[in-house]
């Protein structure tokens, strides 16, 4: 008898998973991407392109159902959550879940805290508890999508797969039975979009693809509720997502094996610098060999890597000119250099033009060097090897089983609390040190909040509410 379509388990989960089912690691670790992720679109508020997309999204149509966070505005909920999503990710410094290749959060809580905004204005506020269930139902859907795959990344899958889990997380919240939720990921699917080629040239349009399906969840949920049907077999079936998206090269067994049983949200990546998760190894590697053998980061003269094929693939891109931030961000030779030379590789470092077109950094970037190793999984980020050479010839070398930032190499309480500070700063208007605080305890106290739509109006920053920080 043939085995039943993969899309009945994640239904099974999206309806039935409750608020017990969560154990403390999960609801903690649910808290923590929830407060990095919310610093993280805080300070994307900054990015490429953010003030002329927010200003073309208010033409697309009016209404006030969510707020762009940082500035304010008051879109439909649609448009607000491609703004936000775009925030949330146009730094790449949001978290990742690293055997999947998704960013989760950008397209998942960009969507949801615009739903839950939505639903809070129609009279049905949205309990603190039922909100981070959600978060965590969505999360699964998108990364256990990802795992299945078995074949290199084609698409763009924190857009793609992030789409589907975005949905299945607003389907909850609106607590669609379970035909309505085959329903809600057949409108995601019809609506799926997010190709790499952004990615290769450096585009903001990568971000803004998250967006685009962060709206396509929201629109769904809308269809679905309208009792409007959309196909169901739409993840295994012969035209479904992992045929289609993922080139047929997929093991539905390895979402059945995990779903219901691990919380994915437990396996996210922190991302200590803002720039592709790829990237993070060769700067994970420099600051450990730099505290174990206490060298000058100029005495080095040399930078060499062997790393798994998705590495080279997707960030082992040739130095360029005057890169855009974002290629500079997804170009692990320009990301060393820059370390390199000034000791961190932070948001400012990314945004300005006098480090992204400095001489000195480029001739730097000219001195890494990587070959690609035998690891058999084209979606392996680790292990990764590096060595560096001293201008007296001494060399150094370690292995890395996994880069910091990892859940075997998280960030402590305190440095995930410091990154989000710190994000605080780096938005468009930053943001008060008070107000910061009270976001961080509304994260804190959110299992206990009779409305998470509040956490949206807490980013919004009054015009010169911030000066002098």
């Amino acid at each position: 008898m043939a085995s039943r379509p993969i899309i009945d388990s994640l239904v099974d989960h999206v309806t039935g998973a409750r608020w017990q089912d969560l154990d403390a690691s999960a609801r903690t670790r649910a808290r923590v991407f929830l407060l990095d992720s919310l610093g993280v679109g805080i300070a994307g508020s900054s990015g490429a392109a953010v003030a002329p997309l927010i200003a073309t999204l208010g033409g697309w149509g009016s209404g006030d159902e969510a707020t762009v966070w940082v500035s304010g505005e008051r879109l439909p909920a649609g448009l607000a959550a491609i703004a936000n999503a775009y925030q949330l990710h146009c730094l790449e410094y949001d978290c990742v879940h690293e055997g999947a290749v998704v960013h989760p959060m950008a397209t998942v809580l960009s969507a949801l805290l615009a739903g839950a905004e939505r639903l809070a204005a129609r009279g049905r506020p949205v309990p603190g508890r039922d909100f981070l269930l959600a978060l965590c139902i969505g999360i699964d859907v998108a990364t256990l999508l990802g795992l299945a795959a078995t074949g290199p990344v084609r698409f763009f899958r924190p857009a793609t797969a992030g789409g589907f889990g975005a949905a299945a997380a607003l389907a909850r919240l609106a607590g669609l039975d379970a035909e309505a939720v085959r329903n809600a990921l057949g409108a995601v699917y019809a609506q799926t979009s997010g190709t790499l080629q952004p990615h290769v040239e450096g585009s903001p349009m990568l971000g803004m693809q998250v967006g685009f399906n962060a709206r396509a969840a929201l629109h769904a949920v809308d269809l679905a509720a309208a009792g409007i049907p959309a196909p169901h077999d739409v993840i295994d079936g012969p035209y479904g997502y992992l045929r289609l998206f993922e080139n047929g090269a997929f093991d539905t067994g390895r979402i059945e094996a995990l779903i219901g049983r691990e919380w994915q949200v437990t396996r996210l990546s922190h991302k200590p610098f803002p720039s592709g998760r790829l990237t993070h190894g060769v700067v994970d590697a420099l600051r450990r060999l730099q505290a174990a053998h206490g060298f000058r980061r100029g005495d080095i003269v040399a930078v060499e890597g062997r790393v798994p094929p998705l590495v080279m693939r997707l960030v082992g891109r040739p130095d360029i000119p005057d890169p855009s931030p974002n290629y500079a961000k997804l170009c692990l030779a320009f990301v060393a250099a820059t370390w390199i030379r000034h000791g961190r590789a932070d948001v400012p470092e990314f945004r300005d033009p006098a480090v992204l077109g400095d001489p000195a950094i480029h001739a730097l970037a000219r001195s890494v060097r990587l070959t690609q190793d035998d690891n058999p999984d084209p979606n392996a980020l680790d292990p990764q090897w590096f060595a560096v050479t001293l201008a007296d010839g001494t060399r150094h070398e370690m292995r890395l089983d996994h880069v910091w930032g990892h859940p075997e190499a998280p960030l402590t309480e305190e440095e995930n609390r410091a990154k989000f500070r710190r994000c605080t700063g780096w938005a468009r208007l930053p943001m008060p040190p008070a107000q910061a605080a009270a976001l961080e305890a509304a994260v804190d106290g959110l299992e206990e909040a009779p409305d998470a739509a509040a956490l949206a109006r807490l980013t919004v920053v009054a015009a010169g509410k911030g000066k002098g920080r």
